[in-house]
């Protein structure tokens, strides 16, 4: 166990090392953020607020009973820099309530694992910016999630322990309509399995081809890996489609390792010559 945790901590710091500080965000731009120019949703009830968190892949609220500490100015200005993430802000005692909110607290909801991240407390009363814009970063995993500095870390705070890595080419002209089909495949594993895009255009994310043993000519590659016990698959692919990802993900969670039925034909082969 531990030595599985260490070399996906390894995995994880080969990963983001040396990337750009680029604000984490979905591959395929959401529609369900708030425009620009708006501010945070008002929930005045339960119900709204339901309906809201329902409705996005990413959702934050500010659950204020203050509206005067200095951090409610500070959480109206991330609406203009995270424009695909949707915010709400509510100082209804039913809505606290519904939500276990006993102090000023602001909450990051996640679709794609159901999690709900709480900031609370005096020490988010007089946060600055840099320090919620890094929790926003760090946190909105979504149904694809691409790899950066700030997302490779937020894998930990989720409790889904199969990751599945899309390594492809974002420059490349069938990358388009691969992730299209990718993340309707990832509909199918919500809950169960993070979705992830790792682009094989940037040079640093050369390790991870080398981490899970692909050759840039098998590329594009399906690469699924279990936080729990080290265990991990690759599917080189020259397209993308739900049936092949739902297969590849179906006969991993039964067991069956492709790669293990690769080297038995590889010796079965060498042993025919």
């Amino acid at each position: 166990m531990e030595g599985a945790c260490y070399r996906w901590l390894l995995l994880l710091f080969l990963l983001t090392r040396g990337l750009a500080p680029e604000v984490a965000g979905e591959v395929e731009e959401s529609s369900d953020g708030p425009d620009a120019s708006q501010g945070p949703v008002w929930l005045t009830d339960v119900p709204a607020a339901v309906e809201f968190i329902s409705a996005a892949e990413v959702a934050i609220i500010g659950f204020f009973q203050d509206l005067e500490i200095p951090v409610v100015s500070v959480f109206h200005s991330m609406v203009q820099k995270f424009q695909d993430v949707s915010f709400g802000i509510s100082n209804d005692s039913e809505v606290l309530a519904h939500y276990n909110i006993t102090k000023n607290s602001i909450s990051l909801f996640r679709l794609v694992d159901n999690e709900q991240l709480k900031l609370e407390g005096e020490d988010i009363e007089n946060m600055e910016a840099t320090q919620l814009i890094r929790f926003i970063e760090t946190n909105s995993l979504r149904l694809v999630t691409e790899y950066n500095p700030m997302t490779g870390f937020g894998l930990f705070n989720t409790l889904i322990e199969i990751h599945l890595l899309l390594v492809i080419n974002k420059a490349s002209p069938e990358y388009a309509e691969n992730m299209h089909r990718y993340r309707e495949a990832a509909r199918l594993f919500q809950r169960k399995i993070l979705f992830i895009l790792v682009d094989s255009g940037i040079k640093e994310n050369g390790k991870v081809i080398s981490f899970f043993k692909l050759k840039e000519s098998q590329l594009p590659a399906l690469a699924i890996y279990r936080t729990l016990d080290d265990q991990w698959d690759t599917l080189p692919i020259s397209e993308v489609t739900v049936e092949r990802v739902q297969n590849f993900c179906d006969g991993f969670l039964e067991g069956k390792l492709l790669r293990e039925n690769r080297k038995s034909e590889e010796m079965t082969s060498k042993v025919e010559l």
